[in-house]
């Protein structure tokens, strides 16, 4: 069909499928469902353990994947300025190499440092925590009030201490690791960046080849909703991660609070992650609280305000209705990832969500569209057929 063509002179059809489906009975469809839903969860099953198994390749490729297609961006409009295909993608690898090596010289020696010195003061802080709940139940009874902190503070002291100091050992010992380079790890950054570089050039080919396998008519759909749905969560949440970590950052040190640049750039990192901006302010004030109290409050003050601030501020405007989720299935949906795919489940799991929303969106479109008009034969069209036939 023509583009100039009236939407009504091509009938709309429904697939066999779609027809079979609502030929059955409610009793039936409830049947079907009942006995699809265990194969489906074997399926997914049966996915996670072919994806652990090739879990370093599978990584390597989606993190060039990504990586490649937030490039693709500004190599985009290096080529509207005249630059060749090959000559921008090189350049904006290069710079993207620079500014990533730049930030992990500056930023992860510090970030390494202050954690270093938090865990060997985490003791002390725990022991100043326990004293100031020994004040509060002392003032408690002083008032009168019936509440005693005596069993509270022995039950749960050394247990916490123990939790978080492990806690604390783990990141500290998760960023060592990302710092200290071995010769698996170099080859996974080569082989990364050589794959960023290959799919910046050759990526549109790639990707027409994996669309190229669904049905024609929901290719484009999928292709668009996939790229738009990418694109506003990642620079989104970038976005709005940045400014709440420079924010608190800035705030914490004008509070004094003490390792306040390290928890500013903690919560920033967390606020990549839907919920993780939220979780990192009560991780770090809870920590702050457990060494002073006086301090621990404006503190929560200010990042409760910040967040409000950034929530209803700037996040409207950057990510707009990026998911259109619900919050309970973006949680279910972080989860998910998580148990999946780790760090790496978690940063694709929203996208993920949103294009299963969408395709289920599109399905039941397909199922309400209106039977197709039966066809009535005349005689015109295929006279005029005839006639414009050589």
């Amino acid at each position: 069909m023509e583009y100039g063509a009236a939407p009504s002179d091509e009938p709309i059809t429904t697939s066999w499928l779609a027809r079979w489906w609502d030929g059955l009975s409610p009793m039936a469809q409830s049947t079907l469902v009942l006995l699809a839903t265990p194969l489906l969860l074997l399926n997914v099953w049966a996915a996670s353990i072919i994806f652990g198994y090739f879990r370093s390749i599978l990584v390597t490729v989606l993190i060039a994947a990504l990586l490649a297609f937030l490039l693709s961006y500004p190599m985009a409009r290096l080529e509207r300025l005249g630059l060749k295909r090959g000559q921008a993608a090189i350049l904006v690898l290069a710079l993207a190499l620079v500014s990533f090596s730049a930030l992990a010289i500056t930023v992860l020696p510090f970030v390494i440092d202050q954690g270093q010195q938090l865990v060997v003061r985490l003791p002390d802080w725990f022991d100043s925590g326990k004293t100031q709940l020994i004040v509060l139940d002392g003032k408690l009874t002083e008032w009168g009030w019936p509440i005693n902190l005596d069993g509270l503070i022995s039950q749960t002291s050394d247990r916490l201490k123990r939790e978080i100091q492990s806690i604390a050992g783990e990141a500290l010992n998760l960023t060592l690791n990302v710092a200290v380079f071995t010769a698996n790890k170099l080859l996974d950054v080569v082989l990364t960046i050589v794959l960023t570089f290959y799919l910046l050039q050759h990526g549109e080919e790639v990707w027409g080849g994996v669309v190229g396998l669904l049905p024609h008519r929901i290719q484009r759909p999928f292709s668009d909703t996939l790229r738009q749905s990418f694109r506003n969560y990642f620079l989104g949440q970038f976005i709005v991660a940045s400014c709440f970590g420079t924010a608190l950052t800035i705030i914490f040190g004008l509070l004094n609070v003490p390792f306040g640049s390290l928890f500013g750039l903690t919560v920033g990192l967390l606020a990549l992650v839907p919920f993780g901006g939220t979780v990192g302010v009560i991780i770090v004030t809870l920590l702050v609280a457990l060494r002073d109290i006086k301090i621990a409050i404006p503190m929560l003050v200010a990042a409760v305000v910040v967040q409000q601030l950034v929530e209803t501020g700037i996040a409207p405007r950057v990510l707009g209705s990026v998911t259109g989720l619900n919050p309970f299935w973006v949680f279910i949906a972080i989860l998910s990832g998580a148990r999946v795919g780790g760090l790496l489940g978690v940063i694709v799991a929203v996208p993920a969500a949103v294009i299963i929303k969408e395709a289920l969106v599109a399905l039941r479109n397909a199922r309400q569209l209106p039977p197709a008009p039966e066809a009535t034969v005349t005689t015109e069209p295929t006279q005029s057929k005839a006639a414009a036939l050589p």
